[in-house]
């Protein structure tokens, strides 16, 4: 596997940041009662991931070890701070949906966290890249969760009503206790498929020793 492609698919699923890693779990129930509003939310905390990644990776040598946390929080903030601005200015009605969730990202625990552990260690591509692949991680984990709810509790997507006058909702999946089931769903799926490759790849393995020893019996 090419390794930018490596790096990229390590936030998608290897080390995805909700589902595997567990962290972002405030604005990613909050905010994921519409797909509009998870699309939203997913390209705000991308757009500040990416750009604090390639700043810090940029500073980071530049940088006292004890003041690391002010700076990498001034240089989430500003971003944030952008995202929020220009979300106010030419999306009204998504940055009142979203609230006090876009100033949030600057404590987001994705966003310091790849600050704190990848960016600040390595250098900008491979700050970019990491960036980008756990911000298409965060944002395909929130869509398919909004995605769920949504269809289930309102009968739309994207706004758009997907069945008949005689759809009955299910209220429960737009309420805090749908958005914790469905996640628990989505996590519990995931373990599963992960569990079935690891055994997959123990069969291939042993199967692959097996031919070896045989392979040298024979000669």
């Amino acid at each position: 596997m090419n390794n930018s492609f490596k790096k990229i698919f390590n936030g998608i699923w290897t080390n995805n940041p909700v589902l595997v890693v567990l962290l972002g779990f405030c604005p990613v129930l909050a905010v994921s009662t519409t797909v509009n509003n998870a699309v939203g939310m997913a390209f705000a905390a991308t757009f500040v991931l990416v750009l604090s990644n390639v700043v810090i990776s940029s500073i980071r040598k530049f940088i006292p070890s004890k003041m690391r946390i002010p700076v990498f929080v001034m240089v989430i903030a500003t971003f944030v701070t952008i995202v929020d601005l220009v979300m106010y200015g030419y999306f009204p009605q998504l940055h009142k949906s979203l609230g006090v969730f876009i100033p949030l990202i600057v404590v987001n625990c994705i966003v310091f966290g790849r600050a704190e552990a990848f960016a600040s260690k390595n250098n900008v591509f491979d700050s970019f890249l990491d960036g980008i692949g756990m911000g298409i991680g965060f944002l395909l984990t929130i869509v398919v969760l909004a995605t769920i709810r949504e269809v289930l509790g309102n009968g739309t997507f994207f706004g758009l009503k997907l069945f008949g006058s005689s759809f009955s909702p299910v209220i429960v999946a737009i309420l805090p206790p749908g958005a914790f089931l469905t996640i628990g769903l989505m996590l519990g799926g995931m373990n599963f498929i992960n569990i079935k490759n690891r055994e997959r790849e123990k069969i291939r393995q042993k199967l692959e020793k097996e031919k070896s020893k045989t392979q040298k019996e024979v000669k």
